[in-house]
C-alpha cells in the first residue's frame, strides 16, 4: 500500500486579515467597498466579504483623515505628517500631494462636484482646496479648538460649508461658511448650542435643516433659512454620529408602518434621524416632540455603565446608499450592517452582516461545533468564526 504523501505547497483560501485599526474610514457611494485606516497604511476592503482589494502604503505616520470623491474615483487621505494625498483608485497611484495645515488634518470632505476638498485641522483652521490644481482656494479661521468635522451642503447651488469643533471648556461651535465668495474670510453664522465637542453634522433631505451632534449628549436642529435653533433633542449619551433618514428608504418605510400602527404620530414636516454613541445602541428620533421612536435593546458593544473600561460603544455611523441600510462602526474596530423592518407590528433592527477589522494577537484557535463548522480564536474578542463562509457570528 502506497504511503500517504502530504502536500508541500499550499494556497491560502480564504484569509482573515487586519484591515482597520480605528479612526477614519470612507464608504463608497454604492456601499460596495470601504476605505479603512490601518495604522500608517490604507486598506480598500470589499464590504461583501471583508477581503482586502488593495493596500495603499502610507508615509510611516498614522492616517488621520479619509474621504472619497462622489464618483468614487479619487481618494483623499492625510496623516500625522500633515501631507494631503490624492489617490487615483483606478491605478492605485498617488497623483498629487501637498501640505497646508500647521497641525494634523483631523477631518475632510469632498463637495458634490468632486472639484473641492475641505480639510479641518488641529491648528483650528478650515481650508478648501482646488483638487485639480492642488492650491488653497479658501482659508478660514475662527474656531477656538480642533476642527472635528466638516461637510459641504449636498446642494451645490447653495455653496455652503459647515465645520464643527472641540473648543475646549464648555463651548463648541458649528460655523457656516459661504464658499461662493473666496475673498470673504469670516463665517456667515456661528451656531452656538453645544457645550462639548461637536462630533457629527448632517443636512436633512430637503436641504433646509442642519443637524449637529456632540458629546454634550444633545442633537440640535438648525433652520438654514435664518440659522436659528429649531429644536434641541436630549439623548442622554455622548453622540458620535447623527444620520438623517431619507424619504423612501427602507428605514423610512418601516417608520411609516410604525407610525400608522402606533400612537407616536409625526407630522409631514418632521425630520427623522439615527444617533449612535457611547452606549452602543442605535436609536431613531423624530424632531416633532423630540421623541425617541425606537431604541435598540442591546448590541455586542452595549455599554451599560459609565465605569465600563472595555472598548465598547459606537464611534460612527453612515446611512448607506442604494437603500442598503445603516452601517455602524464600533470602538473595537467592527463594522456592523443593520436593516430596519416592520414585522408583526414591531420595529425590528436586524444585524445583517459583520466585518471585523482588527483581532490583535491570535494566540490559539480550534474548530468547534457540529461538523467543525466554527473556528474559535483566542483573542481579545468574544466572537466565533464560521469556517465555511468567513462570516462572524
Amino acid at each position: 500500500m502506497e504511503s500517504l504523501r502530504l502536500k508541500t505547497n499550499y494556497r491560502c483560501v480564504p484569509a482573515l486579515q487586519q484591515f482597520y485599526t480605528g479612526g477614519p474610514f470612507a464608504v463608497s457611494s454604492d456601499g460596495s467597498f470601504i476605505v479603512c485606516a490601518c495604522g500608517d497604511s490604507i486598506k480598500i476592503v470589499d464590504s461583501a466579504n471583508a477581503s482586502i482589494r488593495s493596500t495603499l502604503e502610507g508615509d510611516s505616520e498614522q492616517v488621520t483623515a479619509l474621504a472619497l470623491s462622489p464618483n468614487d474615483k479619487l481618494l483623499f487621505s492625510s496623516s500625522h505628517s500633515r501631507q494631503i494625498r490624492v489617490w487615483d483608485l483606478s491605478t492605485l497611484k498617488c497623483v498629487r500631494s501637498w501640505k497646508g495645515h500647521d497641525g494634523p488634518v483631523m477631518c475632510m470632505a469632498c463637495d458634490a462636484s468632486g472639484g473641492l476638498l475641505a480639510t479641518g485641522g488641529a491648528d483650528r483652521k478650515v481650508l478648501v482646496w482646488n483638487v485639480d490644481a492642488g492650491y488653497c482656494s479658501h482659508f478660514y479661521k475662527g474656531h477656538g479648538g480642533v476642527v472635528s468635522c466638516v461637510m459641504f451642503h449636498p446642494d451645490p447651488k447653495k455653496q455652503l460649508l459647515f465645520s464643527g469643533s472641540d473648543d475646549g471648556g464648555d463651548n463648541a461651535t458649528v460655523r457656516v461658511w459661504d464658499i461662493s465668495n473666496p475673498k470673504r474670510k469670516t463665517c456667515i453664522a456661528i451656531l452656538d448650542n453645544h457645550r462639548s465637542a461637536v462630533t457629527s453634522i448632517a443636512v436633512s433631505e430637503d436641504g433646509w435643516t442642519l443637524l449637529s451632534a456632540g458629546r454634550d449628549k444633545i442633537v440640535t436642529l438648525w433652520d438654514l433659512h435664518d440659522y436659528s435653533s429649531k429644536k434641541t433633542v436630549i439623548t442622554n449619551e455622548a453622540v458620535e454620529s447623527v444620520c438623517p433618514i431619507g424619504a423612501g428608504s427602507p428605514f423610512a418605510l418601516s417608520l411609516d408602518s410604525y407610525r400608522q400602527n402606533s400612537k407616536k404620530h409625526a407630522g409631514s414636516q418632521a425630520t427623522h434621524f439615527v444617533t449612535v454613541g457611547e452606549r452602543g445602541i442605535v436609536r431613531i428620533w423624530s424632531s416633532e416632540g423630540a421623541v425617541c421612536l425606537f431604541e435598540q435593546k442591546a448590541s455586542d458593544v452595549t455599554n451599560n455603565t459609565d465605569e465600563d473600561g472595555s472598548r465598547r460603544g459606537f464611534t460612527s455611523a453612515v446611512m448607506l446608499g442604494s437603500n442598503q441600510g445603516l452601517l455602524c462602526v464600533t470602538a473595537d474596530q467592527q463594522f456592523l450592517f443593520y436593516s430596519l423592518n416592520w414585522i408583526e407590528e414591531l420595529l425590528q433592527l436586524n444585524l445583517t452582516k459583520r466585518l471585523v477589522g482588527y483581532n490583535e494577537e491570535v494566540v490559539d484557535m480550534k474548530f468547534v461545533g457540529d461538523d467543525e463548522k466554527f473556528l474559535a480564536l483566542a483573542t481579545n474578542l468574544e466572537q466565533f468564526w464560521e469556517k465555511l463562509n468567513c462570516d462572524w457570528k
